[in-house]
């Protein structure tokens, strides 16, 4: 997976024009904010500037990439560990970091199952305990360390983790369950809001895991203009609220 994002961001470069490579703005984001990137590049392009390249992985991937020296402007995280990781590197543009929206973590079965309404703890663990539970790995992608918080914190990892199927990120996690290969999958809400073939079956209290947060930070070794620009465009009022109608709370 890491290979094949290099080779895309390699491959954009490539095809684009010479004057363009100084313009076109690189972003890395984690996969959960898809659709919401995906919005604002849009909004961005229809506002007279250059299209951002846009690369969705999971944020261990992206920021493994950035150490390896992946051309990109850009990095979103889905949570601040990752970002500390490049930031004690000296991999991020000083000043640049902060926090660009906020998440909430959920649990999704494929439309048409059983809603697990306010279920906490033991009841919780005894109806996740019975078949598969797809979730981000928690050794390393920010979704699955929440959910393995969550879990924990409700008495319910000990139960759970042996029926664990672990996915390369969060929308890895969500497919599993739009397919039907598990009954239940533990996402973010807005990867639940994108997607019609999966319905909320329950929510994690906030206290439960560590707040689920968005920080966005310039690499430095970027100059790119553009990138400032797009930077700052995403941390405005406009930019805010183009995450705000994909569920994303705000910074």
């Amino acid at each position: 997976m890491i290979r094949r994002l290099m080779i895309l961001l390699l491959a954009t470069l490539l095809v684009a024009p010479a004057a363009a490579q100084n313009r076109v703005p690189i972003v890395l984001a984690a996969a959960s904010m898809q659709e919401a990137m995906t919005d604002a590049a849009d909004a961005w392009a229809r506002a007279g500037h250059p299209r951002p390249v846009l690369a969705f992985a999971a944020s261990s991937a992206l920021a493994r990439q950035i150490e390896a020296g992946a051309p990109a402007d850009l990095f979103v995280s889905a949570d601040g560990e990752w970002m500390d990781d490049l930031q004690r590197r000296h991999l991020l543009a000083p000043g640049s970091r902060a926090v660009l929206a906020r998440g909430q973590l959920v649990v999704v079965t494929r439309a048409g199952g059983r809603s697990l309404g306010g279920l906490r703890g033991e009841a919780l663990a005894r109806v996740l305990a019975g078949g598969p539970l797809a979730m981000a790995d928690p050794g390393a992608v920010p979704a699955g360390r929440y959910g393995q918080q969550a879990l924990t914190h409700m008495g319910a990892w000990g139960i759970v983790q042996s029926h664990v199927v672990r996915a390369e990120n969060v929308r890895a996690a969500l497919a599993l369950v739009e397919r039907g290969a598990v009954p239940f999958g533990i996402v973010y809400a807005t990867d639940a809001r994108a997607s019609a073939r999966v319905r909320l079956a329950g929510v994690f209290p906030a206290k439960s895991h560590a707040p689920i947060i968005y920080p966005i930070a310039r690499i430095v070794r970027s100059r790119n203009v553009e990138g400032e620009q797009f930077h700052r465009f995403l941390l405005s009022p406009a930019g805010q609220a183009i995450l705000a109608r994909r569920g994303f709370a705000a910074r």
